[in-house]
């Protein structure tokens, strides 16, 4: 069986998490180390991704930004401008697509991770017609964003355990005009732990990215030792 690593930084600056994503993505490039998962949660922070007219679907002044203490960042990703926050679990897949090199199926398969971990949770998460993400009717649960580099991926999904929901008031989140934004939390009617909802991701990613229909547990699952946000 293929070896993968499933990692958590805790908690993180959005732009220390990117250097060390892409101190992964070159070392993975090189086979210095197997494929992985990695989770964080980001103190908050709007990124802006590749989209057009991205930085347009900011609400909120660079003012009100600084009084309520979040961030705002350009990135490389595809996508539109997104919300990372405490309550919100973020996985940053740094994969080698070398041998299937399809960026679309890479993409179906991080929403059907999501899919069958909500569905654990007794959420009917969907797909939308011409859209990237994880939706509960016309409320989105989970961004998803992803680059790749010489086929590696990196940047990933963002799914909505228990984050503050005021702070998507700031932006258009991901240029939606047509629905809403929602929590795990929020669609269940109470509060929910991430570590449970990150054990369960670990769990459905390896099921899908090490191809094997072997039902895994999650006290199998290989969690490296966390390191702080300032450890590269």
């Amino acid at each position: 069986m293929l070896d993968m690593d499933i990692i958590d930084w805790g908690r993180t600056r959005y732009a220390d998490a990117f250097a060390k994503q892409i101190e992964r993505v070159e070392l993975r490039k090189q086979g210095a180390c197997p494929d992985a998962l990695i989770f964080t949660e980001h103190f908050p922070v709007y990124t802006t991704g590749l989209r057009k007219g991205a930085r347009e679907n900011l609400v909120w002044t660079t003012e009100a930004l600084t009084q309520k203490g979040i961030e705002l960042v350009p990135t490389n990703r595809g996508g539109d401008i997104t919300y990372h926050g405490p309550g919100q679990i973020v996985g940053y897949p740094i994969l080698s697509l070398l041998e299937k090199r399809d960026l679309h199926a890479y993409l179906r398969d991080l929403e059907e991770v999501v899919i069958r971990t909500v569905a654990q949770f007794g959420l009917p998460g969907t797909r939308r017609e011409g859209k990237t993400g994880i939706w509960i009717e016309s409320r989105k649960i989970c961004a998803i964003g992803v680059a790749v580099k010489s086929w590696v991926t990196y940047h990933g999904f963002a799914l909505n355990v228990d984050p503050d929901m005021n702070h998507f008031s700031g932006i258009v989140p991901c240029g939606i005009t047509d629905g809403t934004v929602t929590s795990m939390a929020n669609e269940l009617g109470f509060s929910i732990e991430t570590a449970e909802v990150k054990a369960s991701l670990a769990v459905e990613f390896q099921k899908l990215f090490l191809n094997s229909d072997e039902e895994y547990d999650s006290k199998k699952t290989r969690l490296a030792p966390r390191k702080t946000p300032d450890q590269h």
